[in-house]
């Protein structure tokens, strides 16, 4: 096997609606893709952002967990980044703290999921 590329990555949520206000409304991404199963098992958001996919779903035996893997979404504007997740009362879980090659503020969505807001410092990839 070759694996060539992250396809996505997806953090299971208790409610929809919230997590929408939260992904699009705080974090300021676009829904690229919503989807309801017919037979009400599940619901599954995504958002494309640059060549990767965040999802966010909902379907019985998947819960969130504050101890799962991490996803780090870089920003332009670190600085306003943390004044908009700090306005919206967004939790913190640590940060803001600089690193030699970056900054970053972490964060959880509202089912306690956690995020990272990054920005590479200039020469870092």
């Amino acid at each position: 096997m070759k694996v060539t590329e992250i396809a996505f990555s997806c953090y299971a949520v208790t409610d929809v609606a919230r997590s929408l206000a939260f992904y699009e409304g705080v974090l300021g991404l676009t829904k690229t893709m919503d989807h309801e199963m017919e037979d009400g098992s599940g619901h599954w958001v995504e958002f494309d952002i640059g060549t990767g996919t965040l999802s966010i779903g909902k379907t019985p035996g998947w819960e969130p967990s504050s101890q799962g893997c991490t996803v780090g979404l870089e920003v332009e504007n670190f600085e306003q980044a943390v004044e908009q997740i700090k306005a919206a009362g967004t939790p913190i879980n640590m940060g803001p703290l600089e690193t030699p090659v970056c900054h970053m503020l972490m964060i959880s969505d509202p089912d306690g999921n956690p995020l990272i807001i990054h920005k590479r410092k200039p020469g870092h990839s």
